[in-house]
């Protein structure tokens, strides 16, 4: 996996102006992945031996952003986009996240709702916003299966300063303007227009559709209306919407074309209208594939999305128990969005299904990798030492993904039972475990992960016990 891992950090090369600069940047980007204390650009030269050098060098790779993130991200998207067939879709998860911080010069940080919050209280935390678009790198690409985030896209996303209690009606008036520029559903699109376009400058993947699973935050006309081309948007959908059918051309009607035609039952009365049959799909989710009763409503119009056909599909909860005699339970129902009604049922599903791909991300991201814990406040390196990280943890999930049936994890101990090699994947806990392994066992000399300590003397009452730093060393990384 290291070996792999390396190969893409070459081809990051054009990311940076300079060998030298590429050089340090190198050393830091494999650093963030082995490192195992808090992910500060201090702890990232302790890493890899630096701590008693010069550390301006490394802040200003960020301070005067000397590198192109973009490209970095540009090497997982093009290692995702050789393993798929030709004429597979490519699925895109895209949500936004806080990385809360303490300092209140931080550029970007700001008063943000906390979504992790009770819900019958609005709670508070001082963070920046950030959007991450994913690509979900199925294992399968006929049939359902499970599919693993990659990140493609990682962007500071702050808001306005507001103004004071002073300021006059033309400030106000700026700032309500920059307010609407900057909202998250215009940063997202955005990016999707960005993704797009590069997918139309390469000759080989002109022709891929672009399929992103969203959350209710994206599902609007902002975000519908400026779809680029070959681009379906699956999300979720209010259940009390309210949806037209396409108008009905008669003969001799008079007046400008109608645009919606009758309305049509809300999302919740679909699925109470007994009339309608359920749907059986199958779909992959929670460790098996499931059967899931659906009804589907459509090619209809929303206006909140604008003149665009779309199709509703109600999803019927699952059932399940909190222990083995517990009674049943029921989650909430699922009210889904597309705009593509020719798209089938199931890939609908599957699709929406991965897009809880893009919140482990975020738990990778700002549990092992450190993505807010870098001490930097200036608005450079705000922007730039963040989308550092998250490229590192693209690079790794792109090599896994390269080599992953040539690879094993650690052994664990006899008492861990853990499930079958065919029914498990690799966490990245596991494979950043693998790539301290392999890269420090080299520096201790080691030949192979089997065999870390030559076996004691066959006497059963030595007089020592016979420790082996190397083999302790090792088993640290688990």
């Amino acid at each position: 996996m290291k070996a792999t891992l390396e190969g893409l950090i070459r081809r990051c090369r054009p990311a940076f102006g300079e060998e030298r600069t590429f050089a340090r940047a190198q050393t830091l980007l494999l650093s963030e992945l082995l490192c195992l204390g808090r992910h500060t650009v201090s702890g990232l030269l302790t890493t890899c031996g630096q701590e008693r050098w010069d550390w301006s060098s490394s802040y200003r790779l960020f301070e005067r952003e000397r590198i192109a993130g973009a490209e970095l991200f540009r090497v997982a998207r093009a290692a995702v986009l050789e393993q798929a067939p030709a004429g597979s879709p490519l699925v895109v998860l895209m949500d936004d996240t806080l990385l809360r911080k303490r300092g209140r010069k931080v550029a970007g940080a700001s008063w943000r709702r906390d979504p992790l919050g009770p819900h019958f209280t609005n709670n508070f935390i001082w963070a920046q916003r950030f959007l991450q678009i994913s690509a979900a790198l199925p294992e399968m690409f006929a049939g359902p299966s499970r599919a693993r985030g990659i990140p493609l896209a990682f962007r500071h996303c702050p808001s306005p300063k507001k103004p004071g209690a002073r300021a006059l009606p033309p400030e106000w008036a700026a700032y309500r303007a920059q307010a609407r520029q900057n909202a998250i559903s215009r940063r997202g699109v955005e990016e999707l227009q960005e993704l797009r376009a590069d997918l139309d400058a390469d000759p080989a993947q002109a022709g891929r559709v672009l399929m992103a699973a969203v959350d209710g935050t994206f599902t609007n006309r902002t975000v519908i209306a400026k779809l680029p081309p070959r681009t379906s948007l699956i999300g979720r959908i209010r259940k009390d919407a309210k949806l037209h059918a396409l108008p009905e051309a008669g003969p001799g009607c008079r007046g400008r074309r109608r645009v919606y035609g009758a309305r049509l039952p809300t999302p919740e009365q679909l699925r109470q209208d007994e009339t309608v049959p359920w749907i059986t799909v199958r779909a992959y989710a929670a460790g098996k594939v499931h059967d899931f009763q659906v009804k589907t409503l459509g090619p209809c119009r929303w206006k909140k999305a604008g003149p665009f056909l779309v199709r509703i599909v109600v999803v019927r909860p699952l059932g399940y128990r909190l222990r083995k005699a517990g009674r049943i339970l029921y989650r909430q129902s699922a009210y889904l969005i597309c705009t593509d009604p020719e798209l089938p049922l199931d890939r609908i599903i599957q699709f929406y299904l991965w897009r809880w791909e893009i919140e482990l991300n975020f738990r990778d991201e700002k549990t092992l990798l450190g993505a807010g814990e870098a001490q930097v406040w200036t608005e450079p390196a705000v922007r730039s030492l963040p989308a550092f990280k998250v490229a590192a943890y693209a690079l790794l999930l792109a090599a896994t993904a390269r080599v992953k049936d040539k690879i094993e994890p650690l052994p664990g101990p006899k008492w861990n039972h853990r499930p079958a090699e065919s029914e498990q994947r690799f966490t990245t806990q596991q494979l950043m475990a693998r790539l301290r392994a392999e890269t420090w066992s080299q520096a201790l000399g080691l030949g192979n992960f089997d065999h870390f300590a030559e076996r004691p003397h066959p006497n059963s009452k030595p007089p020592k016990i016979i420790n082996s730093a190397p083999q302790a060393v090792i088993y640290a990384f688990r």
